[in-house]
Order: structure tokens, then C-alpha cells, then sequence
């Protein structure tokens, strides 16, 4: 994964300094692209240690259609808990109580956290994030009142017409933008077949380089194996391409000890052969192996 240094030493060396919605301020380029062949190895970093159950169970998440990070907290993934856990001391007007990443706001975002998972009335009042991704990809809503599910119909025209040029899932539908805890990052992505090996081509307006670009890396290169797998296909390229890419100032102290770091060997991703549905697979369905990374390197996220 050389090629994701070197898109970071890139932005150190090329970016712009800009202002942000989350004011903290970023270093940040317009437009780049990364290609991996998904044959070479699993795209995850090894120059630092990833969360790998994390990015198993988000797109799990992903896939089953939900928005409520419930799932997700009852399975020990807390990535999404500081958007609807913002949003439950807005609408409570405690934010001026429970000052952001203070002492007494970690204590009431883990209180808030124990509600969700053993209080369903409290998830469901609290826990929802509006139609991201999972109401995108399984259920987008028509005029009409029915809903589309842009996964399934992907997997029906990669079985019956794999030369089709409209393989195409779009998490950015503008009449729900407003509704949503945090609009797409990744906003769409397309199928492409080509000697039975299937690529996938992702989007991202948006790209936090140092927390969020690793883990969509890997999030759609699984995504794209199993896909395939449930296509009767085999994996080939993902490509990413970006927006405004960009490495926040409360984050170069971890990109300087993550560039001084050296690639090891990518590790290896088995799928269970026998899963041949996109909605039977479950987190025991996937094995990661090789991996021999780095220590982690925390970094605060920005909301």
C-alpha cells in the first residue's frame, strides 16, 4: 500500500490550507486516483494497525439496509456513536453542560452509548441516522412509494448482462441529503466485467486521508469481492477516486509516524465459498490472514 503514502506525502507537499464544516481545519488537494488489483493481496494498511471488525460489521450494516448504529454498538463498533450522540445533546440543550471530548462529555457519551444497546425505545428514538448509506443502497424511496434496491439489481444485471455500462449504486440522492446525520462521503460506485474478473470503481467527494480513506480502501475492496463471489465472478481491479482529499491539522503528528513507517506484505481475505446470497453473509463468513501490521495510531475523528 506504498500508494497510499505516497497520496499523503502528496497532500504535505502540494496542499492547500482550508477551512472546514467541522472547524478544524484541513491541508487538502482536489482530485486524485488510487488502483489496487484486488489479486495482489487485501488492500488493508499495514502501517498501521486497521480495525478490522470495524470495517466488517459497517458494511455488514451497509448491506442489511439499516441506519441505527444499534447493530453496530451491540457488536463493539463505535465509528458512527459521536453523530447521533451530538444530535441527542443538541436536541436536549446540553451541549453548554457537556462541552465536546471534555471529561464530563466522555462520561455522558457512554451513558448514551449503554442506552442504545440494552434500551431499544431509547435506540430507536436515538440511535438513527437518518437514510444513509444502508436506506441508499437497499431502499431508495421513489415518487411513487415504492423503493429500489440498487445492491440487488446490481447482482441481477451482473449475472445477466455483464457488458452493461449502468451497474451503477448511487448513495447521493439529493432529496434526502438534508435528513441525514453526515451526507455520502462515498457517494457512488460502479461495476465493470471484463474475463470474468469484476472491478469496482468508487467515488469519494469527500476523504478524510488519515482515519477515513483506509478504511473505505478496504470496506469496498471486501465489497467487491463479494459481490463477485455472489456474481459467479472473480475479483479484479478497485479504483478510487477522489474529491477534495484531505489530511485535518490535528492529524500530521500521526501522518509524519505513519510516513516514517515501511509497507509490509498485504494480507489475505478469505470469503466463505459457500455464501452465495449478499444477504447471507455474516461477520463469521470472512477470515483475515497474513496480517502483520504496525501498531495503531489513534487520532481523534472529526465531526
Amino acid at each position: 500500500m506504498r500508494i497510499y503514502l505516497d497520496l499523503l506525502k502528496h497532500i504535505l507537499e502540494n496542499g492547500t490550507e482550508k477551512s472546514d464544516r467541522t472547524g478544524v481545519g484541513t491541508k487538502s488537494i482536489f482530485g486524485y486516483q488510487l488502483r489496487m488489483d484486488l489479486n495482489d493481496g487485501f488492500p488493508l494498511l499495514t502501517t498501521k494497525k486497521m480495525f478490522t471488525k470495524g470495517i466488517i460489521h459497517e458494511l455488514l450494516w451497509f448491506l442489511k439496509g439499516d441506519t441505527n448504529i444499534r447493530y453496530l454498538v451491540e457488536n463493539d463498533v463505535h465509528i458512527w456513536d459521536e453523530w447521533p450522540f451530538t444530535d441527542f445533546l443538541t436536541a436536549n440543550g446540553l451541549n453548554e453542560k457537556y462541552p465536546r471530548y471534555s471529561s464530563a462529555w466522555n462520561e455522558s457519551k457512554k451513558e448514551f452509548i449503554d442506552n442504545i444497546k440494552n434500551d431499544k425505545n431509547f435506540a430507536d428514538k436515538w440511535g438513527n441516522l437518518g437514510p444513509v448509506y444502508g436506506k441508499q443502497w437497499r431502499h431508495w424511496s421513489t415518487e411513487n412509494g415504492t423503493e429500489i434496491d440498487q445492491i440487488a439489481n446490481v447482482i441481477e444485471t451482473l449475472k445477466n448482462n455483464p457488458d452493461s455500462r449502468r451497474m451503477i449504486v448511487n448513495a447521493w440522492n439529493v432529496g434526502d441529503l438534508g435528513k441525514m446525520a453526515l451526507t455520502p462521503c462515498h457517494a457512488m460506485f460502479q461495476f465493470y466485467v471484463v474475463e470474468g474478473k469484476l472491478s469496482c470503481h468508487m467515488y469519494q467527494r469527500s476523504a478524510d486521508v488519515f482515519l477515513g480513506v483506509p478504511f473505505n480502501i478496504a470496506s469496498y475492496a471486501l465489497l467487491t469481492m463479494m459481490i463477485a463471489q455472489v456474481a459467479g465472478l472473480n475479483s479484479g481491479d478497485f479504483i478510487l477516486t477522489f474529491g477534495d482529499v484531505h489530511i485535518y491539522t490535528n492529524h500530521m503528528d500521526q501522518v509524519y509516524e505513519q510516513l516514517s513507517r515501511e509497507p509490509r506484505t498485504l494480507p489475505k481475505m478469505i470469503i466463505n465459498p459457500e455464501v452465495k446470497n449478499i444477504d447471507d453473509f455474516t461477520f463469521q463468513d470472512f477470515k483475515l490472514t497474513n496480517y502483520k501490521p504496525h501498531p495503531a495510531i489513534k487520532a481523534d475523528i472529526a465531526v
